[in-house]
């Protein structure tokens, strides 16, 4: 395995500085310092004669964080034409066991939270934190399976694909087609530069592509539909050398400065000063539907896709296996706050407690694996060390 100098092209610290600025996030919030930093995260920016007006935290969450989706188009790209998900054969077991990971909670939410108010934040507890939950393997998996880390990276790129679909078709308001549609020129052109940049190398070309990507990105923002949705399709798109060398350029700018930024103002809300049974159902609902749905689902619908495999089909994971990878997948995080900051945008009260509950669920998750995964790679260390 190569191991990078720069620790934020590892999984370990960016996984810990997430955590961290969360923390700080929720700290600050709760403490006298809350209203100074309310007042800066409330400010607005505008940009003349474009239209955006957006507060500083939505610049976060549609601004920066397309950034983070551009790179995360990238590697599902890959994966989808040379990695683990580039034939029917390899995807068909993570993407049983994903449908599961996202069924299950869906139903377990539904169950506690299914009311008027709290029914649409279903597909809050349907995400995996890919970069999280890598981490956490990668702190406490030493002596697993090498097919253990390849079903959850499957498992949390097909997580990734359902999560980008939830927010394009559930998320958009008052779509402007017109100008969507000049975003799709945009990326039309934007793919054709990229070709002309892979042959060429020309810098000049380079430029030109920021520029266009710029542009799709405000198009699509003005449009109605979420503004990360831009950096998915402009890194679904772009020629595979170039996207290479755009997402490791990326990548410690995305790991040290995007996700920790959107995870500290995600995570800045108050902690309600009521007693449990006055929570709204839609923080149980998540608190309880990302780590016990995401164990279920993806334990059972992996074991039922482990039976149905064909012969010989890698990775031969077995059940304690499976709910390892399932305690890993909820931890929701990044794609789950940005999902209740959507579902419950009108309301703020349950919105900020749909946060604290992604943030519960996420530690339990977190705690789970740390716990699960840490005896299965002791036992798999065993087993070698006696058979040695």
């Amino acid at each position: 395995m190569r191991i990078s100098a720069n620790p934020l092209r590892g999984q370990q610290f960016p996984a810990f500085l997430l955590l961290a600025a969360a923390g700080l996030g929720l700290l600050l919030a709760n403490i006298p310092t809350h209203d100074a930093l309310a007042a800066v995260l409330h400010a607005h920016i505008a940009i003349p004669g474009t239209g955006l007006d957006l507060s500083v935290a939505h610049w976060v969450s549609d601004g920066l964080l397309a950034i983070f989706f551009l790179v995360v188009a990238i590697e599902l790209r890959h994966e989808l034409t040379h990695g683990e998900l580039n034939s029917v054969r390899k995807a068909v077991q993570p993407a049983i066991a994903a449908a599961g990971g996202v069924i299950v909670p869906i139903a377990v939410y539904l169950m506690i939270a299914g009311g008027p108010e709290t029914a649409g934040g279903w597909p809050i507890p349907t995400a995996t934190d890919i970069a999280f939950a890598l981490g956490v393997l990668a702190m406490f998996g030493r002596g697993l399976p090498s097919g253990v880390r390849v079903f959850l990276l499957a498992l949390a790129i097909l997580d990734d694909i359902i999560g980008i679909i939830f927010i394009a078709v559930l998320f958009a308001h008052d779509v402007d087609w017109l100008l969507f549609l000049l975003a799709v020129v945009c990326v039309a052109v934007f793919w054709l530069l990229s070709r002309w940049l892979h042959a060429s190398g020309h810098l000049g070309i380079a430029v030109t592509m920021g520029l266009v990507g710029v542009l799709t990105w405000g198009l699509v923002a003005a449009s109605g539909i979420h503004a990360t949705i831009a950096g998915v399709m402009l890194g679904l798109v772009m020629a595979p050398v170039p996207a290479e060398r755009v997402r490791h350029a990326l990548e410690p700018t995305v790991n040290g400065f995007i996700l920790p930024v959107f995870a500290f103002v995600a995570a800045f809300v108050v902690i309600p000063s009521v007693s449990p049974r006055e929570l709204s159902p839609a923080f149980w609902g998540i608190v309880i539907a990302l780590p016990v749905g995401k164990i279920i689902g993806i334990g059972l619908f992996g074991w039922v896709s482990m039976l149905i495999r064909p012969r010989g089909t890698a990775p031969g994971l077995v059940f304690a296996d499976l709910i390892a990878a399932g305690t890993l997948g909820g931890i929701g995080f990044t794609v789950s706050l940005l999902l209740a900051n959507l579902a419950f945008a009108d309301d703020a009260g349950i919105r900020d407690q749909a946060i604290l509950g992604v943030l519960g669920g996420s530690l339990i998750a977190l705690a789970l694996a740390a716990v699960f995964v840490s005896l299965r790679a002791r036992w798999y260390r065993q087993v070698s060390a006696a058979s040695e």
